[in-house]
Parts: C-alpha cells; sequence; structure tokens
C-alpha cells in the first residue's frame, strides 16, 4: 500500500535540469574529485600532498549530494512540501517546535557528531590512509548519509517515533522486540563510552572546564533571544553568540593562568557528577531552550575549526607520511588494534562514514522539528556529509606525522614500553623508526611531559592538528597552545552528543513504555519525562561512574563492544528502512538502503564471530578469557592487571563482553529474518499492508529546502511577507 497523498508528487525541491553552465561547473567538480583520487591511487611510496586527499573528498562529496542525494529525495522519497510535519502539527514548545533549518541543521550535526569522526580514522590509520579514506567516502555517500536522511523522512512521517518503535510497528512484534531491546542496550553503552571521553580530556583541565562551561549560558540566552528577544533573527543571534563563544575560548586561557584556576580544575568523579545534572537537563527542557542553541553555537565551533584546518592543510601542504596500505592491513597483528582490514577498519571508523547512533537522532530530536519534509536533504544527508569531512581532516591528521611517532602515541605500554628508549626499539621492531630524543622534543614542543602510549584517538588529532595550524600561525613556539586548543575542540564536541543522545534516549524509553502504559505515548508528559530521563541518565552515569573509579570496571568493561555495537545498530536503522520502502510501494527503489544494509550486515556479523570464536586471544573475548585463565592457575600476572584481583576481573570482563556479543548479534539476526518476512509478505500480497504513517495534513508554514534559499523559494517567501528564515503563513483577514 503505498504511502498516503496525491500530494507527495508535489515536493520537487527546484532547480530544473542542467545547464550549459551548471554541466560546467559539476563537470570541474568531478574532474577536481577525479584527480585527487588518481593521485592517492597511483602513488607508489612516494610522499604526497594531503591536499589530494582532500580534493578526492570534497569533490565527492558535492557530486554527491547534488546527484545522488537528491535522486532519493525528490525519486524515492517523494518529500512533500505541501505536507505538515510532527514539529508544525503537535508543536508544544517542549519537544516538538518548527525550527529554522540553519538552526536545524546545528544541531543534528553537532548531535551526530561525536567522538567517532575524531577517534575512529585515526585509530584505523595504522592500516594506512588509503583504506580508512575509501571507505569514509563511499560509505557516507552510499551507506551513512542515506541512513541518515531516510531514517528522519519516515520517522517524520510518523510523528518522530524513535527507531526501535517504528521496528515494533511496522516490522511486527518479534522483531520490533529485539530491536527495541538491542537499541536501548546499546544506546546506554555508546553514551557512556562518549562520556568517558570527555571525562578524559576535560580532567584538571580548567582551561576547558571553563571555556565548555560557558556555552550553557551562552545557549540559554541564545535560546530566550530567539523565542522572546527577536524571535527569527537568526544572524543576530548568530553572530552575538559566536562573539560570546570566541569570547569564552580566550577567557578560558586566563582563567587557567589565575586565580581561579582551582575553580575549575575538576577531578573525573566530580565531572561525572555535572556531566549527569547536565544531561538530565538538557533532556528535560524544551528543546529551543538549551539543546538546539547550544548544538548549534558548537556547530559554529566545530565547523570553524575544521574548516581552517582544511585551509590550513592548503597553505602548508604538508606531505602523508603514512603509507597508502600498511603490512598490518593484511597481517592483522596491529600495535593500534587487532585485526585484518576486514572487517576491522569499518568498525573502527563507525562516525564518519555509517553510524547506527545517528539513527537514533534521526529518529529522536530532529524529526520533532524540522519545518518541511524537504529539509531531510539538508539536514540527514548534508550533516553526514559534514561529519563525513570532519573524519577526513582527522585522517590527514594521523597521517601527517611520522609513522614512529603515530604509533608510539596510540600503541599500548605493554606493546612498545614505558621509556622512549623502550619505545623507540619497539616502533624499530614493528618496520619505522624514531629515536629516543625525537620522542622527547615531540613531547616537549607541545608542553608535555610524554606522548607515549596516549591511545584513544584523540592526542594523536590534536598532534597533528597542532603541527597543521603552526605551520600556518606561529610556528613551533605555537605547537603547544594548538595542542591544547585541539584537546578542549574535541570535548566540546563530544559533549554535544552526549546530551542530544540522552534526550534521544528517554525519547526511545518512552515510546517503548508507551506499549504499556499510554500515557508515555506523549513524549512531553512531564512525569514521563522525568522518569525516563532518571533512568537514561542513571544508566550511562553508573557506567560511567564505574569507569573512571576503576581501570577495568564499568564503561572500560563494555568499551570493546562499542564499534560493532554501533554498527549493529546501524543493521536495525537499514533494516527498518528498507522494509519501509518495500511496504510503502516503493519496491524498486528498495536497493537504495537494501545494498549498505547488505554490506554492513557482512562487515559487523563477521566482526561479530572473530570476537566471540577467534582463539586469537588479541581479538577473541573467549580466547582471552581462557588465556587470563591460564595465567591464573599457573599464578602469573598479565598486562593489563596488576595483581591476582584484576586478572580475575580480566576474565569477568572479556566473559561479559563474548556474551554481550553473541546476544546482540542474535537479537539483530531476529530483526533482520523478521523484516525479511514483512517484506516478502508485502511483495506478495500489497494490499494486507498496513502503515503506521500518520494522515496527510497540509502545511501552513513555507520555508526553504536549503541553507541557500532558491530565486523560486525567496519569490514565495517574498509573497508571503517572510524572510529567509521562512515561516507559518499569517491568516488572511475577513473581509468586513
Amino acid at each position: 500500500m503505498p504511502e498516503a497523498g496525491p500530494q507527495e508528487t508535489t515536493g520537487r525541491s527546484g532547480g530544473g535540469g542542467l545547464t550549459p553552465k551548471s554541466i560546467a561547473i559539476w563537470g570541474a567538480v568531478a574532474l577536481v574529485g577525479a584527480v585527487g583520487w588518481g593521485v592517492l591511487a597511483l602513488s607508489r611510496g612516494e610522499e604526497i600532498s594531503a591536499a589530494w586527499l582532500l580534493a578526492a573528498a570534497l569533490g565527492s562529496y558535492a557530486i554527491g549530494y547534488r546527484f545522488y542525494a537528491r535522486f532519493i529525495a525528490e525519486r524515492v522519497l517523494k518529500v512533500d512540501k505541501t505536507r505538515a510535519t510532527p514539529a508544525e502539527r503537535l508543536d508544544n514548545g517542549v519537544d516538538f517546535h518548527p525550527t529554522d533549518r540553519r538552526v536545524l541543521f546545528g544541531h543534528h550535526f553537532a548531535a551526530v557528531a561525536g567522538a567517532g569522526p575524531l577517534v575512529g580514522p585515526v585509530l584505523a590509520s595504522q592500516m594506512g590512509y588509503l583504506p580508512g579514506t575509501i571507505w569514509i567516502v563511499a560509505g557516507v555517500i552510499f551507506a551513512g548519509a542515506v541512513q541518515d536522511m531516510v531514517t528522519l523522512f519516515f520517522s517524520t512521517r510518523r510523528n518522530g517515533r524513535s527507531l526501535g518503535q517504528m521496528a515494533r510497528d511496522e516490522i511486527g512484534p518479534v522483531g520490533g522486540a529485539a530491536a527495541l531491546v538491542a537499541v536501548f542496550m546499546i544506546m546506554i553503552i555508546l553514551l557512556a563510552v562518549l562520556a568517558l571521553v570527555i571525562v578524559n580530556a576535560l580532567a584538571d583541565s580548567p582551561w576547558g572546564v571553563f571555556s565548555i562551561g560557558m556555552t550553557i549560558p551562552i545557549a540559554l540566552f541564545m535560546g530566550f533571544y530567539l523565542r522572546v528577544l527577536r524571535p527569527g533573527r537568526i544572524t543576530e543571534v548568530s553572530l552575538i553568540g559566536v562573539a560570546l563563544l570566541l569570547l569564552a575560548i580566550i577567557a578560558g586561557g586566563w582563567v587557567a593562568e589565575s586565580s581561579f584556576a582551582d575553580v575549575f580544575t575538576l577531578d573525573k568523579e566530580t565531572l561525572v557528577i555535572w556531566m549527569v545534572g547536565y544531561g538530565f537537563l538538557a533532556s528535560v527542557l524544551p528543546v529551543w531552550m538549551l539543546l538546539a542553541p547550544r548544538d548549534y553555537l558548537s556547530t559554529f565551533m566545530k565547523v570553524g575549526t575544521i574548516g581552517l584546518l582544511a585551509v590550513g592543510v592548503v597553505i602548508a601542504m604538508p606531505t602523508l607520511k603514512m603509507p597508502a596500505v600498511t603490512d598490518f592491513a593484511s597481517r592483522g597483528d596491529g600495535p593500534v588494534f587487532a585485526g585484518s582490514m576486514f572487517p576491522f577498519v569499518f568498525i573502527t571508523i563507525a562516525c564518519g562514514a555509517l553510524s547506527g547512533f545517528h539513527a537514533l537522532v534521526s529518529s529522536g530530536t530532529t524529526p520533532k522539528m524540522i519545518q518541511k519534509e524537504t529539509q531531510v536533504r539538508v539536514i540527514g544527508y548534508g550533516a553526514m556529509l559534514t561529519e563525513s569531512f570532519v573524519a577526513i581532516m582527522a585522517v590527514i591528521a594521523a597521517c601527517i606525522i611520522e609513522p614512529g611517532l603515530f604509533f608510539a602515541v596510540n600503541a599500548p605500554s605493554g606493546r612498545i614500553g614505558t621509556t622512549a628508549l623502550e619505545a623507540s626499539q619497539a616502533i624499530g621492531g614493528l618496520g619505522f623508526s624514531i629515536t629516543p630524543d625525537a620522542l622527547t622534543q615531540a613531547a616537549k614542543d607541545i608542553g608535555e611531559t610524554s606522548l607515549l602510549s596516549r591511545t584513544g584517538g584523540a592526542p594523536t588529532f590534536a598532534l597533528g592538528m597542532s603541527e597543521i595550524f603552526s605551520s600556518v600561525v606561529g610556528g613551533t613556539a605555537m605547537k603547544a597552545f594548538w595542542y591544547h586548543f585541539a584537546i578542549m575542540f574535541e570535548a566540546l564536541f563530544i559533549l554535544t552528543t552526549v546530551d542530544a543522545g540522552t534526550r534521544v534516549g528517554r525519547f526511545m524509553l518512552q515510546d517503548t513504555l508507551g506499549n504499556v502504559h499510554k500515557s508515555f505515548k506523549d513524549v512531553s508528559w512531564k512525569p514521563g519525562v522525568w522518569f525516563a530521563s532518571a533512568i537514561v541518565v542513571g544508566g550511562w552515569g553508573y557506567f560511567l561512574w564505574v569507569g573512571v573509579s576503576d581501570p577495568l570496571g564499568g564503561i572500560n568493561q563494555l568499551f570493546p563492544l562499542f564499534g560493532i555495537a554501533n554498527q549493529l545498530l546501524a543493521a536495525v536503522a537499514l533494516a527498518v528502512c528498507t522494509t519501509l520502502l518495500v511496504k510503502s510501494g516503493r519496491l524498486k527503489w528498495a536497493w537504495v538502503t537494501a545494498v549498505p544494509l547488505a554490506w554492513d550486515v557482512a562487515v559487523t556479523l563477521t566482526a561479530s564471530y572473530q570476537k566471540i570464536f577467534s582463539d586469537d586471544a588479541a581479538i577473541g573475548f573467549f580466547a582471552q578469557r581462557d588465556k587470563y585463565l591460564a595465567g591464573i592457575d599457573a599464578g602469573k600476572v598479565l598486562k593489563p592487571a596488576k595483581n591476582m584481583d584484576q586478572m580475575h576481573t580480566v576474565v569477568t570482563n572479556a566473559t561479559v563482553d563474548g556474551v554481550l556479543s553473541a546476544v546482540f548479534a542474535v537479537l539483530i539476526v531476529i530483526v533482520l529474518l523478521d523484516a525479511a518476512r514483512t517484506c516478502l509478505k508485502a511483495v506478495r500480497d500489497p494490499q494486507s499492508t498496513t502503515l503506521s504513517e500518520v494522515p496527510w495534513t497540509e502545511s501552513k508554514i513555507i520555508a526553504p529546502a536549503g541553507l541557500i534559499p532558491t530565486a523560486a523559494e525567496k519569490a514565495e517567501l517574498a509573497a508571503a511577507g517572510l524572510d529567509t528564515g521562512g515561516g507559518r503563513v499569517k491568516e488572511k483577514e475577513p473581509v468586513t
């Protein structure tokens, strides 16, 4: 049964066919991308400029957005600009609120762009710059951005229902129940992992704590400015917000050097308490008051910094020091993470190419705020391309530093030792070289005592970022400043994912509880809001608290599940989208999500199988358990454990991770099988198909589809007496 409405074919975003001028422009864009890819593919061991990697990515993004995203929006989804969105129909000023597409783009990008695009590409660079780059660019164009846009579209047509609830409504009670359980469990793990990265970045950093803390009152001011003082004045509030943000960053440096530094120097436990409190408030306050303006504000910092980093690459023209493909890609014994290129590069690089977490935001906050269906392209597809660009900059940052330094920073101490001499010798054994003096000097240049085993990816990104910026501004003398600026930037980058993720988790839990108690189906019902928010922050807060208290406990126990769990979540989202394409009469277009679904399932289930059944203790959870059990029997203490108690903890962790990996894989297989059954039924008997889509309602809002209005959109807005922000059409007064 096709989705509702004869009007659904009227949603073309405009623009007509290609003119000779546009053909020339897009031909030039394609040529830039093709030349970039050609240089990367044809290099044979020589160092090449990172600018070619930049050209390949940007050219591909532009072509993907202009042609493929438009094809999906207009031909596959048939977005309808005459159809009212949930934000318009259910506007209550709390969760449902029509939001200017520029602010919403900022919110969506900030919400989805967390640790992944900064960390994953850095870690995957141990395989060389080429595998990660190909997956980031191809993955986002054909999988990640498609998932985000299509999920956002279908959720918008279902009153902003969460991913798990859509699975239950559209796939069936069995697959839906499996999806609800898997999605919520994975959500808590993802949020706790992201929060841990922030805590580690901000601990004992008065500059970072002050600057990031100030974004909260600035965001509150911006929210009230747009809501009460100067409604619709996006340009005004943007300029004010950016000015205040820059002042907060500069003032953070002053505070760090002042007598107030102790006030903002917080230990990890204190930061956990503050973060849990902030996460709760961000989840329950009206979305226009804190969450949307803070994410919008953060986007200026994120996109601005990454944009300047790209400019720095063009000016400084640094060369890629890392080989295109290293031997670790085939051997699978890399010091950063174990496993061969397939499937583990695709698991390590999640955000930036394909991330299941994005589907939670696309079916969480964003569909409750979007003004027009026609905006799903710029917000869903466009924001994901922007995040992918961040991932490309992370690859560049990791690969312009010497490989010896890269492995010294990212390899664990158990692999390279704890002194510069030990690390130099160990890295030589890996096939790369760096002297002890060079290691010591690299740390001294950025104001650190040591860079050895600063694992996790974030320090490496900061190191590469300082290398690029200092080449343009300040030289070696400014490296320390740029390094610590980058660390603070990363913390800001990730925090916006935690607060939005908590709100999304609250929506998800309320949708689930609504199946038992109908009051929870109203996601703005205050008792439900407070209860669900408390459960979500309590869940990730508990794992975070234990994690910062015990190096082997809490979220540290579940951290190894992060990559696979995130990609399994993407499988749920793509399965739901494929099912909805089939059920809504779009069978001939179902390949748009079915092809990336097949790839994601092949990658993640292969990785899950290896993590469960591999007899290599560096890969398999149960093999690791057996190794440490043998150590306990022999009375030996194996790293990272420092005593017998920790040996037992490692055994417990490996067992829990192995069992959860199996549980997640089984749940996803159940979802996939039930989705296949539902699709087959819809193909065989279309008349029996039912959809949970809400009926078509005429929209009274006029707003551009993209960030920049077309000439036709400007004329339509002017005729309605509206500015470029758009808004509700004023009712004509009756003639008396």
